[in-house]
C-alpha cells in the first residue's frame, strides 16, 4: 500500500474555488470560520462557483432539492474537496450536494423511520434496543446535512418534501432521558448521537460525561461525530471543547470506563494534512477514534477504495469499526447497493491487513433488527435477503431489499 499523500494546509488548495481565493489559511483553520461560511443555499454554491461549473449543473440540484428529505449545509472544508471539473462523478459531491437526474424511485420498502428507533423509544430522545444499550440524541442539527443521512425524518430542517420538527441542545430536555438510564441497571452502554455531537457545547460535552459518570452501571458511552471528516480544524481551533472532552476522557479511565469519538469517514478523498494534525492530538490526548462508514454506490462500493480508507485511517490511528449497507430511507435509493457486493467487498479486505483494522460490514436491518454481519443473513434470493436478530426479537424474521436497478425482484 502507497504511503499517505494528503493534501496541506500550506498547499492552499482552497483558493482554487472562486468564491474561496481571497481565503487567508488563518480563517480556514478557523472551525468558528468554518461554520459561519457553510453553504447552507444553492444561490450561496453558485455564487461561490463563479463559472466553474456548467449552469445546468445547478438546475440539476435545484430539482433534486425539490425532491429530497434533507437541506443543503456544507462547510468550506468539504467543498473546496469536491473536484468540481467532473461534479456528476465526484465521491464528496454525491454524498452532500444531490442532483435530480441521479434521483431514483424510492423503493416500496423504504420508511422515513427505516431503523425503527422511534418504535423503541422509551422516553423522548432516547432509543433502547439492545439490552444494554441506548441511542441518547441530545439534538438534530449537524454541520453538514448528508444526503444519505438515517435520521433525515428529523434532522436538516424541513424541506418542500418533508416537514421537521428539528431541535437543539436543550439540557432540560435531557432529563427523562437520563433517568430512565439510571433506573435501568442493564444498560451499560450510551451512543450520544443526535444530530452531530460536534455541536455540542464545551460545558454540555462535561455535563454529559458526567451525568453519566456517576451512573454505576454504566460502563462505556461514545460521541458520535462526522466532524473529523468534514471540519477536523475544530480540534486545534476549538481548545475549549478539546479540553472538556479530555477531560472527560480522563475521568472516564480513572473509573475503568471506556470513552470514544466515534466518527464517520466515508471516501480517502476526505482526509487531508488536517485530518492527520487532528487524530495525532486526539491519539496523544488518548482519546479513542473509531470509524462508521455507509457503503454507497459511487462513492466507496470498490475494493481499491474502500482498502486505501481503510489502510490510511488504520495509519491516522482511527479505527476502522462498521462499514453499513445503506439504510433504506427515502431519497437515497441512487447511493444504495446490494448486499452481495458489500460480501465481495468486505472479504477482498480479509487478509489484506491486520483482523483489528478490517471494519465489519453489517446491515442494520429495517424494522428495528439491529446490525448484524451481511454474512448472517437466513436467505437471499432475487434480491431480498431475510434475517433473524435472536437477541433483539427472537421469532421474528426482518427483510432487507436490493435496490431495484441491482436486482430484478419478482
Amino acid at each position: 500500500m502507497a504511503e499517505i499523500s494528503l493534501k496541506e494546509p500550506s498547499d492552499l488548495w482552497w483558493q482554487e474555488i472562486p468564491g474561496l481565493k481571497d481565503v487567508p489559511e488563518s480563517d480556514f483553520l478557523s472551525w468558528k470560520w468554518q461554520l459561519k461560511k457553510s453553504y447552507k443555499s444553492l444561490p450561496k454554491i453558485e455564487e461561490a462557483l463563479k463559472g466553474k461549473v456548467p449552469t445546468e449543473f445547478f438546475a440539476d440540484v435545484q430539482d433534486a432539492l425539490q425532491k429530497v428529505p434533507m437541506n443543503i449545509r456544507i462547510t468550506p472544508y468539504i467543498f473546496s474537496l469536491i473536484d468540481w471539473k467532473r461534479p456528476y462523478e465526484d465521491p464528496l459531491r454525491l454524498q452532500f450536494l444531490p442532483v435530480g437526474s441521479q434521483l431514483l424511485p424510492d423503493h416500496p420498502e423504504c420508511m422515513s423511520d427505516s431503523l425503527a428507533e422511534d418504535v423503541d423509544s422509551p422516553v423522548p430522545l432516547l432509543t433502547h434496543r439492545y439490552p444494554d444499550k441506548v441511542l441518547f440524541l441530545p439534538l438534530a442539527t449537524c454541520p453538514v446535512y448528508c444526503s444519505y443521512c438515517t435520521r433525515s425524518r428529523i434532522i436538516g430542517g424541513s424541506t418542500e418534501s418533508k416537514k421537521k420538527s428539528t431541535y437543539g441542545a436543550r439540557p432540560k430536555a435531557w432529563e427523562p432521558a437520563f433517568k430512565y438510564i439510571e433506573s435501568n441497571p442493564h444498560i451499560k452502554d450510551v451512543v450520544i448521537s443526535g444530530g452531530d455531537s460536534y455541536l455540542l457545547q464545551p460545558k454540555q460535552i462535561r455535563d454529559i460525561g458526567e451525568r453519566l459518570l456517576a451512573i454505576p452501571h454504566i460502563k462505556r458511552f461514545r460521541y458520535a461525530t462526522k466532524g473529523l471528516a468534514i471540519g477536523p480544524m475544530k480540534i486545534m481551533s476549538d481548545p475549549d471543547w478539546l479540553d472538556e472532552l479530555t477531560y472527560v476522557n480522563v475521568m472516564a479511565k480513572q473509573k475503568g470506563v471506556e470513552v470514544a469519538i466515534h466518527t464517520h469517514f466515508s471516501h480517502p478523498n476526505e482526509i487531508t494534512g488536517i485530518t492527520r494534525d487532528a487524530a495525532q492530538i486526539l491519539f496523544k490526548r488518548g482519546i479513542t477514534v473509531r470509524n462508521q462508514a455507509v457503503l454507497q454506490k459511487g462513492v466507496n462500493d470498490s475494493k481499491s477504495t474502500m482498502h486505501k480508507l481503510t489502510c490510511w485511517l488504520a495509519d491516522l490511528n482511527i479505527r476502522p469499526y462498521y462499514v453499513y449497507m445503506h439504510d433504506m430511507v427515502p431519497g437515497c435509493e441512487h447511493l444504495r447497493t446490494t448486499l452481495s457486493k458489500a460480501i465481495e467487498i468486505e472479504q477482498d479486505l480479509i487478509g489484506r491487513t491486520a483482523g483489528f483494522n478490517v471494519p465489519k460490514f453489517v446491515c442494520d436491518l429495517p424494522g428495528g433488527g439491529g446490525k448484524r454481519p451481511v454474512t448472517s443473513f437466513m436467505k437471499y434470493e432475487n434480491g431480498v435477503s431475510e434475517w433473524e436478530a435472536p437477541g433483539v426479537r427472537p421469532g421474528h424474521i426482518f427483510k432487507y431489499y436490493d435496490p431495484l436497478q441491482g436486482k430484478n425482484i419478482s
